[in-house]
């Protein structure tokens, strides 16, 4: 693959990733608007590799305390702070596993891939991230993160299998009804990301490494490193932003967008 090539995908999903604005939505639109070709499942595992390396090291303490307390949660004890969290990030995945094997065996997942599609969820979602955020309350912080939450949360997370709906931004517009401040929001949602990412990855790399080679091998080691960098610089410029800055901004960008494609879609 050409190296701009690879180069734009890797920093295009690496920036769109954390933000409310649909990684996979901006994936599918590159080779359907574009003469590019379609970058292929290898590249796609890499480029996901590198967005979980830059959630983990910006979240490391989190992350860190997740990872020393899953072993008291694999004996049936979520007794200290990280076996909790866990436990959290677990049953907030669940949701998005099922739907996803439903949409896989069913063949929806290919149906979804279209403009007309990504035009209307990121019209809809875009408008439904303005009415959560501006209506949420903000009365509660991340330590205050239940089971109900997670699993309300999750539920949220689910619906942005559908391309253009954008999983951060779903996660994030849950989590602002649910009443949680908006870096708290934005927080939950990130260290959300990282179950959700391996379970994504690792079925995306469960069907494609036995085709890889030498060739490939070195691509998705560029991809990844690319989309590691520009995941980092586009998480950290958020978490600044959102001290000051609503997720209007976003709002505003995915619904330029969303009227665009329908107009492409049905023109």
């Amino acid at each position: 693959m050409p190296l701009l090539h690879l180069l734009l995908i890797a920093v295009l999903q690496g920036i769109t990733e954390f933000l409310p604005v649909s990684s996979s939505g901006h994936l599918i639109l590159l080779p359907a608007l574009t003469p590019l070709d379609d970058q292929g499942q290898i590249i796609d595992a890499a480029v996901h590799v590198g967005t979980l390396f830059a959630v983990a090291l910006y979240f490391r303490r989190d992350v860190a305390k997740a990872l020393v307390g899953l072993p008291r949660l694999l004996i049936g004890k979520a007794d200290t702070e990280g076996a909790r969290l866990a436990l959290l990030l677990i049953l907030g995945t669940i949701p998005v596993i099922a739907f996803g094997l439903f949409l896989a065996l069913s063949g929806l997942d290919d149906t979804l891939r279209s403009i007309k599609t990504i035009g209307w969820t990121m019209l809809v979602f875009g408008l439904v991230l303005y009415w959560t955020d501006q209506k949420g309350a903000e009365i509660k912080q991340a330590q205050d993160w239940s089971l109900r939450d997670a699993l309300y949360m999750g539920l949220w997370q689910a619906i942005a299998l559908i391309p253009g709906t954008s999983r951060s931004g779903a996660t994030i517009s849950g989590a602002r009804l649910l009443g949680y401040k908006r870096e708290d929001a934005a927080r939950l949602s990130m260290l959300m990301s990282i179950p959700t990412i391996i379970a994504s990855g690792v079925y995306i790399a469960g069907g494609v490494i036995a085709e890889a080679d030498a060739q490939a091998a070195r691509d998705g080691a560029i991809a990844a490193l690319f989309a590691f960098l520009s995941a980092l610089l586009a998480l950290s410029l958020m978490m600044r932003l959102l001290k000051s800055v609503s997720f209007t901004p976003y709002v505003i960008y995915r619904v330029l967008l969303g009227v665009i494609l329908l107009w492409i879609a049905y023109t």
